[in-house]
């Protein structure tokens, strides 16, 4: 009789437990399907990454006019000195601003060579190595731009000898013979030192000059 009682209590009791099983899975698969949906929007939301263009490539053979912007001597200069340049035209690509006008340019002088005091030349070489291009450096070769100067031994002799003949004819006609030797000798001293002070000058490529390069490997710029 107690059981006959207890009976529907028991399976009322089964049911309540049973739905809220179904009811426990129920939630936690909604919760997977709006967490996996939400994952999924976000993973929408972010941008796409950009990718860089493609560098210009400025070719080999394209001339770099470039302004000197400071002092440079074969008197004083050594190989390897860098020397501070600017772009003067600006550097154009199938219609295409690549490198602006006043860029800043870095040279370097490859050959320095002092005339001597008498005799010998004056040498003095420079060519590009780096150009920047919106605060990057990009090492570049061209070729070079050379000067040589003749030296001036020549011109030292003739001086001297003229010194001596006008020395010698003053002489001659202020003391006779005597005067005359003492004169060329006197004449040729002042030849000898007049050539000295104006003889051999150095080659110096003085700041704003505006020289010519050209690019002898291609250059790849890459755009912003």
């Amino acid at each position: 009789m107690r059981l006959a009682r207890l009976s529907p209590w028991i399976c009322a009791l089964a049911l309540v437990v049973l739905c809220g099983c179904r009811s426990s899975r129920n939630s936690g698969s909604s919760g997977t399907a709006a967490d996996g949906s939400t994952s999924s929007s976000a993973s929408a939301a972010q941008p796409a990454p950009q990718q860089e263009a493609p560098p210009v490539v400025i070719p080999a053979g394209t001339t770099f006019s470039v302004t000197i912007d400071q002092s440079v001597s074969s008197k004083d200069s050594q190989p390897d000195l860098h020397v501070a340049a600017s772009l003067a035209d600006p550097i154009i690509v199938d219609g295409r601003g690549v490198i602006r006008r006043g860029a800043k340019v870095t040279a370097k002088v490859i050959d320095a060579k002092s005339a001597g005091r008498f005799k010998g030349s004056a040498e003095l070489g420079i060519t590009l190595i780096s150009v920047d291009v919106d605060g990057h450096s990009y090492p570049i070769h061209t070729t070079n731009h050379s000067e040589t100067t003749k030296g001036r031994g020549t011109r030292t002799a003739e001086g001297a000898a003229i010194g001596a003949g006008a020395g010698a004819l003053i002489g001659a006609l202020a003391g006779h013979g005597k005067g005359a030797a003492i004169g060329a000798g006197a004449g040729g001293g002042a030849g000898v030192a007049g050539a000295a002070m104006t003889g051999n000058r150095d080659i110096t490529i003085a700041a704003e000059t505006k020289l010519d390069f050209k690019l002898t490997r291609a250059l790849d710029v890459q755009q912003k």
